[in-house]
């Protein structure tokens, strides 16, 4: 069963009767679901992921008014529900010191992943949160949420970033893929220095896949999920089988066969969009294009590296 089910099902057969029975009072102003960091909360989990970290639990998100009043209380009932749901064993809650199930405050929960205990406001405060963090913060689901606050960040956050924000990031993501796949990568191999090549070839993919789910307006999540979550977008799903085949042992003419192929992929992607108009190979060279529609004029002013 897959971890977002389980965890579901766990709520509706254990988790809600022990709200209803204990905390009627409070039922209608807790959030419960299961979201944060795991594969089961993307929805990737897989055969492999049950040797770990695994089972039927879920998350109750509380105001810190209401969790001054009730937390620890509710935890404790937490800990008595079943310890095991058919075949699955129940998850502890605590992982590596830190609260990852049962009871938590909302503002916790968002503060752990962006730094504050709401959406972040202004553009400095957007691109202070690492991408993968905000991929967690709006991971796997809610269950139910009659009060809406939990509910309310995780819709601002899922809106996606500022225009001019995820301009800069998809500038910059592409002057990343041109200066690592089509430019250092070859002329790394001609000079013999296999592992700057290799160290290239790691920037280049993850340029281009942070750059895809910039274009899709999604947030890349952990790395090691990054190229999974490829398979299923609207935009550039043809990514998710050619960066395998860069992972394959092929020649270096093979290799930058594909990464061409990617960019000119990647080029088409940002003309739908309307970022870029001409037909020059070199992604770099649309970059400037890509820097002219953003409105902020300091944020336009960046270098173009810089995310």
């Amino acid at each position: 069963m897959k971890g977002l089910r389980l965890a579901r099902e766990y709520y509706l057969s254990c988790g809600r009767e022990m709200l209803e029975t204990h905390f009627p009072e409070y039922r209608d102003r807790i959030a419960c679901g299961l979201a944060g960091e795991g594969s089961e909360c993307l929805g990737y989990d897989d055969a492999i992921s049950p040797d770990h970290d695994f089972g039927a639990g879920f998350c109750m998100w509380l105001t810190d008014g209401d969790f001054s009043a009730i937390g620890e209380e509710l935890r404790a009932a937490y800990a008595e529900l079943p310890l095991f749901f058919g075949s699955y064993a129940k998850r502890d809650p605590l992982s590596f010191g830190e609260w990852r199930l049962s009871a938590l405050r909302t503002s916790d929960f968002y503060r752990k992943f962006t730094g504050l205990s709401r959406a972040p406001e202004t553009p400095e405060e957007w691109r202070g949160i690492p991408e993968h963090f905000l991929s967690a913060a709006v991971s796997g689901e809610v269950f139910t949420d009659a009060l809406g606050e939990f509910s309310a960040i995780r819709k601002k956050l899922l809106d996606f970033y500022p225009e001019d924000i995820r301009l800069k990031k998809i500038a910059a993501r592409t002057a990343a893929a041109a200066q690592s796949g089509q430019y250092n990568f070859p002329r790394c191999m001609r000079r013999g220095e296999k592992a700057a090549a290799f160290l290239a070839l790691a920037e280049f993919v993850r340029a281009v896949c942070s750059a895809a789910y910039l274009l899709n307006r999604k947030y890349m999540p952990y790395y090691k999920w990054a190229r999974r979550g490829l398979k299923d977008m609207e935009l550039l799903p043809e990514l998710y089988g050619l960066v395998e085949k860069l992972a394959e042992p092929e020649n270096h003419a093979a290799r930058q066969c594909v990464i061409e192929e990617i960019c000119h992929l990647l080029l088409s992607a940002l003309k739908s969009q309307g970022l870029a108009s001409g037909d020059g190979a070199f992604l770099l060279d649309h970059c400037g294009e890509i820097m002219s529609r953003i409105k902020d004029g300091r944020i336009r002013a960046m270098h173009i590296m810089a995310e």
